[in-house]
């Protein structure tokens, strides 16, 4: 294909976390992205991206994209699946109700999106049974806005990290998670001295940067705060005139930590480093108390928000330039999915359920079918689900099969389900499997509409390539069975622009007759024009605003003194608590290079090179009690279910408690899917789950061989009733290739045995191979063998090693490269030469350094280039600089500054 010239730039936002960074975007003439670059324009990011944001040119591509609606699995035209979509939906309406139908969606909607379904359900299915995956990473901090301030919102602002003089993380390991964040804190640090308290109970790489990291008893956060008021009442700091429900406060707090010597121990803190958390806190008026998922994901997750609120309501510090409580939200949308009442407990605009409310809506829209209070939570649907009370489900962009607590349990009750319908961009997704109808939705790269990030600012997403085949956006997927269920006239949307006009024209009416803070009034009216040029802007937007609509400064949201309210809190242990039969607690988290299920970043080669399988971090001491080692394989058992996960010995965990990423999936591993084992226990308020405490036990699986196939083909792994092994992961190694990593018991005794071992697995894993005789190489000795096959064209397509220890194997990297054209020579390479590509020696002869795990995902660097870039001459800074210089590492959004200092610190005690 001739590739056409280049086209301007598209100015965007990125599809991944609440940071929302603005990138540019433009298509490369060959059906995909150019590389993207950040936007410098933009006010969230200042032209910086993650990895993750970087490699998003990589993620797109023809294969594994969903382009057709499917039946039961098999192709058929969209027209017939969204006509059975409405049939089925109004079936379960008939038979059961409005509570016989459900919506689960995703914070990777757009706004538009989000408020076609809510219209939908809220307002002419008359269900609120809509809830969103939203609800597992942010709902406790919704909760508890509304309880503190009446409303869902976000006093602080971006512009409070750069002018902060210390910022606290609770449980947020932002170096991963929000990397450019972290990065504009880490250039507040040089620029001001920003003193940096990390609040986990692991030594993560956030923390490994920190002036004080608090290795916290998971679940002590709340008796940590009360801890806080009671020492603020005591040095007398309490802002003057005293805030709405202090008193009951603080009696709650005393009752929590009446002194200190119960705050170390509800804490797991020394008396010391509360003393200096304290002093360090209480004396810093420009704090910023930053907080994400290990907050919020917690049986009291609720109230762990309300009492940080608390302590910057008492200290006078809600809306203050600098300081303040900041949530940093997890997915690129969850914000807007707020705004137009995505959750089940919510109807539209920050509004309720009171007849007042619904009966406001309700004329906005033109119906008269307004749900008549909140619907069922995301945790809830598995009991509706069971007990048939759901009979019609439409997932949109999420993959809950893998993401919800005891998701064995759900995937049981989805099965029995009459109609389940899945949106979706991509094929393959564990949820995509119980699907009954599948409808092609349109990608990131396609999607126009808007998207607000944490700091409350609304940010254009815009198309940068054609959607393929029969997808659609899914504001249009809504419509059409909007259209087909006979409401047609309350979703006449001609384009998004339309969509949105009509939510700033409803949020300007709930300001007006309710008070809501929330209002984009000023934003109607924009037309088609005015909403493809918006420039990023950031809510409150009311109708008298004066002056451009979009701006890059701060509309700071302040409070009255009576317009915050603090709230009698408790602390209390979470549920499950381990005992004798499953001694260790399980905590679970994102990793720095991958993004929820992977259906996206599962695709880019340099997102795999730093955590290519799926692990289990344990303490030392932990690791000896279990009898594993560094490297070997575990079975991770839960009270729900169990994983197989490679284990990483990790100094930096507390004793007694483990960590394991939750990404990993059926599509990409065996038994790796975390929410087999998290807890099904939610808060009380918020309906979020605990799936940061779980109680396992770890104990040893044994292989009896090992092996590594790394293929062309980039499908899914096929199974066909071939068997599989019993552990196997795979991810990308470079544009156009996957890799299997797998281990079961039963060794072949000999060389036939290994062989047809080696066929099965190629077929199992639906290698792409042709008929042509394998190329083999055996040790009998040793029990090793290489075997490679060829494709249509001659070339190598498809290598795999297999030996009895995972410890035998090659490099990656080294067998990766036997795919390379430049490598094997093509057919006519003598079979001598082949074989030699298949022994054990490096072709490279680089000694495996491609094979290290990318400490610098932006730049793609190891730690042997890192070190040798540093030298050995000047201090820390002056060797931090050499690197960034010579290889670009540290020098992207600096989510790996933390892991390259360690690094050098390293080397200089070992040197």
């Amino acid at each position: 294909m001739t590739a056409l010239p280049p086209m301007a730039a598209t100015r965007t936002t990125c599809p991944y976390c609440g940071v929302g960074c603005g990138v540019l975007a433009r298509p490369d003439g060959l059906g995909g992205l150019a590389p993207v670059q950040g936007d410098p324009d933009h006010p969230a990011n200042r032209g910086r991206l993650c990895g993750k944001g970087r490699s998003l040119a990589d993620t797109l591509g023809g294969v594994g994209r969903l382009t057709r609606a499917r039946l039961h699995g098999r192709p058929v035209a969209l027209d017939a699946a969204l006509d059975r979509v409405a049939a089925g939906f109004a079936a379960a309406l008939a038979r059961n109700g409005p509570s016989g139908v459900a919506f689960y969606l995703s914070g990777q909607m757009l706004t538009e999106d989000y408020y076609a379904a809510n219209k939908l359900a809220k307002g002419f299915l008359g269900t609120a049974n809509i809830d969103t995956n939203s609800r597992l990473c942010m709902s406790s901090t919704v909760a508890g806005h509304v309880r503190a301030f009446g409303e869902d919102l976000v006093p602080g602002a971006y512009d409070d990290l750069d002018g902060c003089d210390l910022a606290v993380l609770v449980g947020s390991n932002a170096a991963w998670c929000h990397p450019v964040l972290f990065g504009r804190l880490m250039d507040a640090r040089g620029s001001r001295g920003t003193r940096l308290v990390v609040i986990d109970p692991r030594r993560t790489e956030t923390a490994a940067g920190a002036d004080l990291h608090l290795p916290i008893r998971p679940g002590g956060d709340v008796a940590l705060y009360q801890f806080l008021l009671v020492e603020a009442v005591r040095r007398g700091l309490i802002a003057a005139p005293p805030a709405i429900g202090l008193a009951d406060a603080l009696v709650a707090a005393r009752a929590d930590t009446p002194d200190l010597a119960v705050a170390a121990d509800l804490t797991g803190l020394t008396p010391d480093s509360l003393h200096r958390f304290a002093d360090m806190v209480l004396s810093t008026d420009r704090t910023v108390t930053l907080f994400s998922q290990g907050v919020n994901q917690s049986g009291a997750g609720t109230d762990k928000v309300n009492a940080i609120l608390n302590l910057d309501i008492a200290l006078g510090r809600i809306g203050r330039p600098g300081a303040g409580p900041f949530s940093l939200t997890g997915q690129p949308n969850a914000m807007g999915g707020r705004e137009v009442g995505g959750l089940a407990n919510q109807l539209a605009a920050h509004l309720g359920f009171s007849d007042a409310e619904r009966a406001m809506v309700g004329a906005f829209w033109g119906t008269d079918t307004v749900a008549t209070g909140p619907g069922i939570k995301a945790v809830e649907m598995i009991d509706a689900l069971e007990d048939g009370r759901i009979e019609a489900i439409w997932i949109i962009g999420t993959n809950p099969a893998v993401s919800l607590p005891d998701a064995g349990r759900f995937r049981r009750a989805l099965a029995r389900c009459p109609l389940v319908v899945v949106s979706d961009c991509v094929t393959g997704t564990d949820t995509q499997a119980l699907a009954h109808i599948l409808l092609p939705a349109a990608g990131w790269s396609e999607k126009d509409g808007t998207v607000t990030n944490s700091e409350r600012r609304i940010s254009r997403q815009r198309a940068v390539l054609p959607a393929p085949g029969d997808a659609l956006p899914d504001w249009r997927l809504i419509q059409a069975v909007a259209h087909r269920l006979g409401f047609g006239h309350a979703f006449d949307w001609r384009h998004p622009s339309e969509i949105f006009d009509e939510h700033a024209r409803l949020s300007a009416e709930a300001a007006q007759h309710f008070g809501r803070r929330f209002d984009i009034g000023g934003l109607a009216g924009l037309g088609r024009q005015g909403y493809d040029a918006l420039s990023p802007v950031q809510w409150p937007v009311p109708v008298s605003r004066n002056g451009p609509l979009g701006h890059a400064g701060t509309a700071r949201l302040t409070l009255s003194g009576d317009a915050a309210r603090m709230m009698a809190v408790r602390h209390r242990r979470p549920d499950d608590q381990p005992d004798t039969d499953f001694p260790l607690v399980l905590n679970t988290g994102r990793l720095r290079d991958q993004w929820h299920t992977m259906t996206r970043t599962g695709r880019a080669a340099r997102l795999a090179a730093h955590s290519p399988e799926p692990c289990l971090a344990l303490h030392p001491a932990d690791a000896a009690a279990a009898g594993v080692q560094d490297g070997d394989i575990a079975t991770v058992t839960g009270r729900r279910g169990a994983c197989l996960l490679r284990v990483m010995i990790d100094a930096g965990q507390r004793p007694g408690e483990a960590f394991a990423p939750i990404h990993w999936s059926d599509a990409f591993a065996a038994e790796a899917a975390i929410g087999r084992i998290a807890s099904p226990v939610t808060d009380p308020l918020s309906g979020q789950p605990e799936l940061k405490h779980a109680a396992i036990r770890v104990e040893r699986w044994q292989a009896d061989w090992a092996g590594i196939l790394v293929d062309r083909s980039t499908a899914a792994p096929l199974r066909r009733g071939v068997r599989l092994p019993r552990y196997w992961t795979r991810h990308a190694v470079e544009a156009g290739r996957a890799l299997i990593m797998a281990a079961d018991d039963g060794r072949p005794a000999d060389a036939d045995g290994w062989r047809s071992l080696a066929n099965r697995l190629a077929r199992g894993f639906g290698a792409a191979i042709d008929t042509s005789p394998p190329i083999e190489l055996f040790d009998g000795g040793r029990g090793r063998m290489r075997i490679a096959w060829t494709g249509s064209d001659g070339r190598i397509a498809a290598v795999m090693a297999l030996a009895p220890r995972h410890d035998d194997l090659p490099a990656v990297a080294s067998l990766a490269r036997l795919l390379d054209p430049a490598a094997d020579r093509g057919p006519s390479a003598p079979l001598l030469l082949r074989l030699a590509l298949l022994a054990d020696h490096d072709p490279a002869g680089d000694g495996g350094v491609a094979a290290e795990p990318a400490v610098c995902a932006c730049a793609g660097i190891g730690r042997s280039a890192i070190l040798a870039a540093a030298g050995t001459g000047g201090d820390m800074t002056a060797r931090l600089n050499r690197i960034t210089e010579t290889t670009g590492a540290g020098g992207g959004c600096g989510s790996c500054r933390g892991a390259i200092r360690e690094l050098l610190a390293h080397d200089l005690v070992t040197a």
